[in-house]
């Protein structure tokens, strides 16, 4: 190339040129390629060194090859030169097309800036366009595509004639940059591609993997899990089962696969396996088996799906609570019930009362609620206590300005004994024995327990389902009737008073205890305690306009 205007010395170039980029399509990696475009220069465009700076994903400039001097090369490979300072450079300089080229006179600015470069030594030019050692020649290389991506730059030193080059050795050095670019993004791609299929191989390996160790967790699992169809006609259907939740069922996976949870879930916890479902969670609830019992189980949900865009199921653990919701039922009906009677005791009675009580009073205040029971057994104190903070209209004092009355529930209202209007309402009986002391002072407390125990009973058998007998403590026993009149009450402690008299047999002994009640009648508007209070008194009152022998008597 030392004489570019013989025609000859330019095919010779060609030549040259085609073979460079004929090595650019051949190399088998990136870096091979990155290689062969510095090693191309130097072979095929007749400069003594080249260096090909590569963008990095952070924006820098990389040195990712160079050729012509190994001390260079090891001096200054995989150095990196900052975004801004290239840029600095690429807009400095004379434009040669799309060429890049910072003669000597101009380039001493560049020398402590960060980019990293070689200089070789040489005598100062001659002539006007011989080259100088400190002249830079920088050739682009954009992405494909027509747009302005920096995909990295060649740069040059050294023509092997000396000389700056001319037309023809732009134009070289611009199409081999331009092949450069294209070979750099096929190899990339290639890589790309490589990877891609490498680390779907993998995933896929893995996928068979965790499919088998899934298989294997489901089927061997000690607890019960299935897969249930979500959404659709067939929501909730299931699709698997494993062995434990077969057994745990009762039931083989050919005939659990004809059913959904829904079908097998006990009637009152359907509305919880409902929510529970919609989108996943935990729910405690009962599961029939194939003997038509029930079983208690724990419910954990996960929704999955199938493929990306694909179906999602319901993946459903079960695992058997039985023995432990036997337990906390037991100690929870301990905490509730009367050791001895098995009733009800004073506090589960106090919070089934207060579920049935609000603060304000529907249609007649706290105070007329007590009246008219004073109107039927006598005075009862404290009435101002319990009309504090209500009006007659039945609001709240400090809440007058809003003006709405507090109605969400059914008021209990008391019914006036004097006019039987039809009213109904929550009765409370209040029961205490006459002569159980004597009792348990003569025979002791065995007998007085069996006592206890007999007149529980009897108490249950005479009300109707959903009354309430509770015990409140020593002798004492109380009734809820919800849904009586003052007479139908009346008539109640006379059928409960007869079922008591009659002789209780301990130990071949009989022994008798009479009962002494006091009707009283939860509203609105009353607290628990006096409610209880109301009918103690109407108790005590009853009790002492009998004499003792009629008391014992019944």
């Amino acid at each position: 190339m030392e004489a570019e205007s013989e025609p000859y010395v330019r095919l010779a170039t060609m030549r040259q040129l085609h073979q460079a980029v004929a090595d650019l399509n051949t190399a088998r990696s990136l870096a091979d390629t990155l290689q062969a475009v510095a090693d191309g220069i130097v072979a095929g465009l007749g400069y003594e060194l080249a260096c090909v700076n590569l963008v990095r994903p952070d924006g820098d400039l990389v040195v990712a090859a160079f050729a012509g001097n190994s001390a260079a090369e090891a001096l200054i490979t995989g150095r990196v030169g900052s975004r801004a300072s290239w840029e600095r450079r690429l807009s400095m300089g004379e434009c040669w097309d799309e060429l890049c080229f910072i003669p000597h006179t101009d380039g001493w600015v560049l020398l402590d800036d960060d980019v990293p470069q070689w200089h070789t030594e040489g005598p100062e030019p001659r002539f006007e366009d011989e080259w100088h050692p400190e002249d830079r020649l920088y050739a682009p290389m954009y992405a494909s595509g027509g747009g302005r991506d920096l995909l990295g730059v060649i740069s040059v030193d050294r023509p092997r004639n000396g000389r700056r080059p001319g037309a023809w050795g732009r134009e070289a050095l611009q199409m081999y940059a331009s092949q450069s670019a294209i070979a750099i993004s096929n190899a990339r791609l290639r890589a790309n591609m490589q990877r891609a299929l490498v680390r779907l191989e993998r995933e896929q390996q893995a996928l068979r993997a965790s499919e088998e160790s899934f298989r294997q967790a489901f089927e061997y699992a000690p607890s019960g899990m299935a897969i249930a169809e979500m959404g659709g006609d067939q929501h909730g259907r299931l699709l698997r089962t494993n062995d434990a939740l077969c057994r745990l069922l009762g039931r083989p996976a050919s005939v659990l696969r004809r059913y959904s949870f829904a079908d097998l879930v006990h009637p009152e916890d359907i509305g919880t396996l409902l929510r529970t479902s919609a989108e996943g969670g935990r729910a405690e609830l009962r599961l029939g088996r194939r003997d038509g019992t029930y079983l208690w189980v724990s419910l954990r949900n996960s929704v999955v799906a199938d493929t990306t865009d694909g179906p999602r199921f319901l993946l459903t653990h079960v695992e058997d609570i039985e023995e432990r919701k036997r337990h906390e039922l037991h100690l929870a009906h301990r905490a509730s019930h009367d050791a001895l009677t098995g009733l009800p005791n004073s506090a589960e009675l106090r919070a089934r009362l207060s579920a049935r009580l609000c603060e304000r009073p529907h249609s007649t205040t706290a105070a007329t609620a007590v009246e008219a029971l004073d109107a039927a057994y006598g005075d009862v104190e404290d009435v101002d206590a319990r009309t504090h903070g209500f009006r007659a209209d039945g609001f709240e004092a400090d809440a007058v300005a809003g003006g709405v009355p507090y109605d969400h529930h059914v008021h209990a209202v008391a019914p006036d004994s004097e006019q039987d209007d039809g009213t109904k309402g929550l009765a409370v009986l209040f029961c205490d024995l006459d002569g159980f002391k004597s009792i348990n002072d003569r025979f002791g407390h065995h007998t007085g327990d069996a006592v206890l125990i007999e007149v529980a009973r009897r108490l249950t058998t005479c009300v109707r389902d959903g009354d309430t007998v509770a015990r409140l403590g020593g002798d004492e026993f109380v009734v809820l009737a919800d849904g009586l009149g003052a007479a139908d009450a009346a008539d109640l402690a006379v059928r409960l008073r007869n079922a008591i008299i009659p002789p209780i047999r301990v130990d071949g002994r009989a022994v008798r205890v009479g009962a002494s009640f006091g009707i009283g009648w939860a509203g609105c508007g009353m607290t628990v305690e006096e409610v209880l209070r109301s009918a103690d008194q109407r108790m005590y009152v009853e009790k002492r306009s009998r004499s003792k022998v009629h008391r014992r008597a019944g």
